[in-house]
């Protein structure tokens, strides 16, 4: 099948690779021309906007950073998809974007006669997770299509539905983080071991995905574990957002989400966001470190999978 992919960052480019494996003809774009050179040593081809993907492909995946830049890349009438995508065509946004956004596009394609689907992802291709939002016979015609680079597919219900899926998890995986930094915290100034506290967590009530970025990432210091400060802070903003409009409580949300801006503040917006940490350190008069020896042998998931889950870039 003709594919084109808009947006080769980080996951884009993955998922791209995936599509070439999978034996598909790619065409691909991105902001940074660079960020497309992998792809095309390995026979993919460079295209010089969103339109010119689309006017070559059957289907346009498009892998963002976020809600602003979708509909810039959908619905630019003259450098957009739906300015080069024919009748007939699909669009599958895998950013982690707002639902008010993705269901606006979606009615754009509605009225071209293109099906859209929005479904974000979380976790690495190829056995990463996607969760979708459209009109269900459309998600069957392309389910083939996203079992190439994911391993568990969900059709979540109607146009931005997979938004909504994929940003309460977001919400629950952030703030989960900084409720694990703030008790590491606690044991840190009670004075106990932190080596010892990390091996115990996992075997606990406070067992998660999330709390493994702790041991991995910042009890050494490197802060390098999952997507960029800057990503994460845009996706729990969008969950926070989503909370006020259908009127949930985000007490939690709130609170962690102040927490990564003072770390944007600090100018770490492109470190790993596990960097946040050094926000709740500077507040408690504590490090959370402990020494590299000590976390030998603690068992972490599958390097491949991004934990708790990234979008766009």
């Amino acid at each position: 099948m003709q594919l084109g992919f808009v947006g080769t960052g980080t996951m884009g480019a993955a998922m791209a690779g995936c599509l070439i494996e999978a034996g598909h003809q790619l065409t691909v774009y991105d902001v940074r021309p660079e960020a497309t050179a992998a792809l095309c040593s390995r026979g993919a081809r460079a295209a010089d906007s969103p339109c010119a993907v689309a006017r070559l492909s059957e289907v346009v995946f498009t892998s963002l950073p976020g809600p602003s830049e979708v509909e810039l890349a959908a619905l630019d009438p003259s450098t957009g998809i739906l300015a080069g995508l024919q009748a007939d065509g699909a669009l599958i946004d895998t950013t982690t974007n707002a639902p008010a956004v993705a269901r606006r596009v979606a009615e754009a394609c509605r009225t071209r006669d293109v099906d859209m689907l929005d479904a974000p992802v979380s976790g690495r291709p190829p056995t990463m997770t996607v969760m979708v939002g459209g009109d269900e016979a459309v998600f069957a015609r392309y389910r083939p299509l996203l079992g190439a680079i994911a391993g568990n597919i969900f059709h979540v219900g109607k146009a931005g539905a997979g938004c909504i899926a994929k940003l309460v998890t977001q919400y629950l995986g952030y703030t989960n983080f900084i409720a694990a930094l703030e008790g590491m915290l606690i044991g840190a100034k009670a004075g106990i071991d932190l080596g010892v506290l990390a091996r115990i967590v996992p075997l606990s009530a406070g067992a998660s995905r999330t709390f493994d970025n702790v041991p991995r990432s910042v009890l050494g210091g490197a802060f390098t574990a999952g997507g960029t400060l800057d990503i994460v802070a845009k996706d729990l903003h969008l969950a926070c957002d989503l909370a006020r409009e259908v009127g949930a409580p985000a007490h939690l949300g709130l609170l962690a989400h102040d927490v990564l801006r003072r770390a944007q503040a600090q100018g770490w917006g492109q470190e790993g966001f596990p960097v946040a940490a050094r926000i709740l350190e500077a507040m408690a008069g504590a490090e959370l470190r402990a020494p590299v020896e000590d976390m030998a042998g603690y068992q972490t998931e599958d390097p491949r999978r991004v934990s708790p889950g990234t979008g766009g870039r």
